[in-house]
């Protein structure tokens, strides 16, 4: 019963991983935020081989998982601070997210709730001629806030997800452990049936 309902639940977050990391992986994609598809693209791919291990009783597999979200526990901690501009961390920096093949920010940049955008006429001269200058205001929540709710969920899942895929882990290795083949035949147990002959041998005689 133990490992069944600790499967359940470690089923239950990687789906609810997975739900909540294909949402993040469609604006990432709509803001061109290129680093941060790329990890989520692994993260998919890590957390449907977790869940095949958790169903397929495949303790590496739920083992490589539990592994990989160590390092996505970090790597969303480093979105955080490089959001909130902890250090010399900037949110402006090209580089990080978009491996400076373009100038995009976050899609929530000009999408966030109640952002009012407002195209700047003229453009300044330093503004690259094919990107537009705008104004934001209003928004009810800055981007970076809302990038750094998305990661914040993204750290408590993979909490969550590993402390039971730890528990899966050693459920799934103590069940192997006392493993007892059901259904084979004894080595020493087992006899077949004998045949047994109801042929009673007489004596026979020869007459002249």
């Amino acid at each position: 019963m133990g490992c069944c309902s600790g499967r359940c639940t470690l089923a239950f977050i990687c789906g609810m991983q997975l739900i909540s990391i294909l949402e993040r992986q469609i604006f990432d994609f709509l803001g061109y935020q290129w680093a941060p598809i790329l990890t989520n693209f692994i993260h998919i791919i890590t957390v449907i081989l977790g869940l095949f291990g958790t169903v397929q009783f495949r303790p590496r597999y739920v083992t490589g998982y539990a592994v990989w979200l160590v390092l996505w526990v970090a790597w969303n901690v480093f979105i955080i601070c490089f959001y909130l501009e902890v250090g010399d961390l900037s949110k402006d920096t090209d580089l990080i997210m978009t491996f400076n093949i373009s100038m995009h920010r976050s899609w929530w940049m000009e999408n966030g709730p109640g952002c009012r955008v407002t195209p700047v006429t003229p453009p300044p001269s330093w503004a690259p001629e094919d990107h537009r200058y705008i104004s934001i205001a209003g928004c009810l929540l800055e981007y970076q806030y809302v990038e750094v709710a998305h990661s914040s969920l993204q750290i408590i899942l993979a909490l969550a997800g590993f402390i039971y895929a730890c528990y899966v882990v050693k459920l799934i290795s103590e069940e192997e452990d006392s493993f007892d083949f059901i259904g084979g035949f004894d080595s020493y147990g087992y006899q077949g049936p004998q045949k047994t002959s109801h042929l009673q041998l007489q004596p026979m005689y020869m007459s002249k």
